[in-house]
């Protein structure tokens, strides 16, 4: 099976070095002439170029660009396909990219590997980044059965769980998992960078530790991310945060949130998934999110 690769980043490089590994021919196509030429000496593909064309005998095509760039990329793309290709994406919203790509090209099946780390780029492409990690396929009415379970042969010979799912469905559950987390860890971090008292902003510095970091990470990665994600799934987001901002009340007895109530913690602790293999991660780092608007509310959160 022959594997185009669109977007030599941190996953589409990772997704390219393990398909490589396990046999595959990979081809890999990227804007950048020096990420090329990057992937090329570190065995991540076979061969590549800034040409899409170097598409046309790939029986299976992953876009891996920015969320915002897919459906642009796509049809850029879908002229160079040959007739039966396979199209899938690795974007963490699901709705509006396969209504956008679906009608350029039938045979598209939304992917999303939950997987990632804080560093980007080529320099960043990692083996074995998706073992044991969840791999969502989002096939509609229209998928061909069999072109589906060769995607999720691909995905199983990366090591990783893939799991079937409505494109709505998913966008719900990652704006939990994922997406509000991002911004509730970014609130985090710009509520204490206003901190004015220097003695307490020092102590808290000195103080934080596994729980700050944990807590923050996601906060601090990728601001233009953070709010691509808020424009693309901007609806189950909100849904999540107004949920979100009433969980005391909903689990005082009395219907009142008082601080320090055990009502309102204790229940949480039972939601919690059961944890995965923990990972070193970099001290979160403060970013600029200015203002970002969601529709007619607004998620205001400067770091």
């Amino acid at each position: 099976m022959h594997i185009g690769i669109v977007g030599l980043g941190l996953i589409g490089g990772s997704l390219a070095l393990d398909w490589r590994q396990a046999g595959y021919t990979v081809t890999g196509v990227s804007r950048s002439s020096q990420t090329i030429a990057i992937a090329q000496e570190r065995g991540v593909i076979d061969q590549g170029g800034t040409d899409l064309s170097l598409l046309h005998t790939c029986d299976v095509v992953v876009l891996c660009v920015p969320l915002d760039r897919l459906v642009t990329v796509a049809a850029a793309v879908c002229p160079h396909l040959q007739p039966n290709a396979i199209l899938t994406d690795v974007g963490s919203v699901k709705v509006p990219v396969v209504q956008g790509i679906t009608p350029l090209w039938p045979q598209f099946i939304g992917g999303h590997p939950m997987a990632g780390t804080a560093d980007q780029g080529i320099q960043a492409a990692q083996s074995h980044l998706f073992r044991q990690r969840p791999y969502v396929l989002t096939p509609t009415a229209q998928t061909n059965p069999q072109q589906l379970a060769q995607l999720q042969t691909l995905v199983a010979e990366l090591g990783a769980r893939w799991l079937l799912c409505d494109p709505e469905i998913h966008d719900r559950a990652v704006a939990w998992i994922s997406h509000l987390p991002i911004w509730v860890s970014a609130a985090l971090l710009g509520a204490v960078a206003q901190e004015s008292n220097p003695q307490i902003a020092t102590l808290a510095q000195q103080l934080a530790s596994s729980g700050w970091q944990d807590t923050t990470r996601v906060g601090g990665g990728n601001p233009e991310l953070g709010v691509c994600l808020a424009q693309y799934n901007r609806e189950p987001l909100l849904q999540s945060v107004l949920l979100s901002a009433g969980i005391g009340p909903h689990h005082c007895p009395d219907g009142t949130a008082r601080p320090g109530c055990p009502h309102c913690l204790s229940p949480t602790h039972s939601h919690r998934a059961p944890s995965i293999p923990r990972q070193p991660h970099p001290t979160p780092r403060v970013l600029s999110y200015s203002h970002r608007t969601l529709g007619s509310q607004c998620l205001d959160v400067e770091l």
